[in-house]
């Protein structure tokens, strides 16, 4: 017998997180589009030349790469990014510019597994390809705001912004610019390995001096109001273009994120985010949950104005983020978010015996053709014990018509959360349902 397991890092879905997952796509596909984001796909496999060298030293490790049958070096895609500067470059004059998509799939990358990270996972990426604009950076933030409020968290989350071209200014006032890869990864585990760690990883791998470390370190400790954090920048930055320009824009960004109508209290200035990959080159966003901010950030992403020129001479910007699907659902798993449903179908139909089988059928065909969710029961059994299983699943109605109901054209329509019930008629049962689960 073959031990029935699945491997470190990767994970079944039962049906009670599946449709929970498949509600969070649902909510990330119609914020998405009512932005005009449009969808695409690209493979799971790309050539390992796409992949290889685009995101950092890390991503390399962690990518999952092999030779194909044909010979080809080949690899799996580790985020919907780089998928993506490859397809508008071989798609820009087809697609027109400004381009903006989403993707929803599957990525992978062997990393060292931790809560709410897996070597599979899934990302819902949108993204605006072919502008510089502020406008596309505002409104990055505004869809990353408006799916973690339509997903169920309210006023429970902050999203945290900061330029890449306000510390790579710092970096220039400190003579540490062309070790600015170094020092930028070192600054994005501040909050899992904390500042001695990072201060040792800069002088290890940056060639930083114990000042120059120090002073990174001032720099991302800034803490305080948006404004006060930008005006204590300006003489941190003061005489690199660079850093001034960043600055700038990060001005524009949050004072357009606010004429946007989007509370101040949901979006937070914060010079420590850095974010680990390599082709960032502008705006950088992350978001974190107020009742688990140690899970890390559940949407993330930035500015990456250079990618795609790996792949063509035309100069092709872009700007998006990414819902972290897999750690937000571990997020609302563990703060008791996720129905105990283990159905879609809100409507149970007990089976009394084989001779009602063709009338419960259409009955339940009937309720289908009214945009309702339906499952007949497959054999008959008592009525107790189809009810238990009903309420196990998390069946929210069910419509009862044994031999006397059906004779008399009627069924008793039952709501399972609090028992009461209503004898209708069978042309009536639809509507009955519907007030059930509008609450009325």
């Amino acid at each position: 017998m073959i031990q029935p397991r699945t491997l470190k890092g990767f994970r079944d879905y039962l049906p009670q997180a599946m449709l929970a997952r498949e509600h969070l796509i649902e909510t990330a596909r119609g914020v998405y589009r009512s932005y005009g984001f449009a969808p695409i796909d690209t493979p799971a496999l790309e050539y390992l030349e796409i992949l290889a060298g685009k995101g950092s030293d890390e991503t390399d490790k962690q990518l999952y790469k092999f030779t194909d049958a044909g010979g080809r070096e080949v690899g799996m895609r580790f985020d919907l990014t780089v998928p993506l500067a490859r397809f508008a470059a071989q798609y820009a004059q087809q697609l027109g510019l400004p381009f903006k998509r989403y993707h929803i799939a599957s990525v992978w990358r062997g990393e060292n597994t931790q809560r709410g990270r897996y070597r599979e996972f899934m990302q819902c990426d949108f993204d605006t390809i072919g502008t510089e604009s502020q406008a596309s950076d505002i409104e990055t933030a505004l869809v990353i705001h408006d799916l973690l409020t339509k997903i169920g968290f309210a006023d429970a989350f902050t999203i945290q912004v900061n330029h890449r071209g306000v510390l790579n200014g710092l970096l220039e006032t400190l003579d540490l610019a062309d070790q600015s890869t170094h020092v930028l990864r070192a600054i994005d585990k501040l909050a899992k390995i904390g500042p001695e760690k990072v201060a040792a990883e800069m002088q290890e791998t940056a060639g930083a001096s114990i000042e120059q470390a120090g002073e990174v370190l001032q720099f991302a400790a800034l803490e305080g109001p948006n404004e006060q954090v930008l005006e204590q920048l300006k003489p941190m930055v003061a005489g690199s273009e660079v850093g001034e320009a960043g600055l700038a824009r990060l001005e524009e960004v949050l004072s357009g994120i606010a004429a946007a109508g989007v509370s101040p209290e949901r979006v937070k200035l914060d010079v420590s985010i850095a974010r680990g990959l390599d082709y960032y080159t502008g705006m950088i966003y992350e978001t974190t949950l107020a009742q688990l901010p140690d899970i890390g950030s559940v949407a993330s992403g930035g500015r990456y104005d250079n990618l795609a020129q790996m792949f063509t001479k035309q100069k092709l910007p872009g700007i998006g983020a990414s819902l972290g699907l897999d750690r937000l659902l571990s997020a609302m798993e563990e703060l008791g978010m996720v129905p105990e449903v283990r159905t879609p179908a809100e409507v149970f139909v007990p089976l009394f015996n084989e001779e009602l089988l063709g009338p419960l059928l259409k009955l339940s065909n009937d309720l289908r053709s009214a945009g309702l969710r339906v499952e007949l029961y497959n054999e008959p059994k008592k009525l107790g014990k189809q009810l238990q299983y009903a309420d196990k699943r998390g069946h929210r109605v069910a419509v009862i018509a044994g031999p006397d109901e059906i004779e008399a054209g009627e069924c008793q329509v039952k709501n399972l959360a609090d028992g009461s019930s209503a004898t209708v008629k069978l042309e009536a049962a639809a509507g009955e349902i519907e007030k059930i689960l509008a609450g009325k």
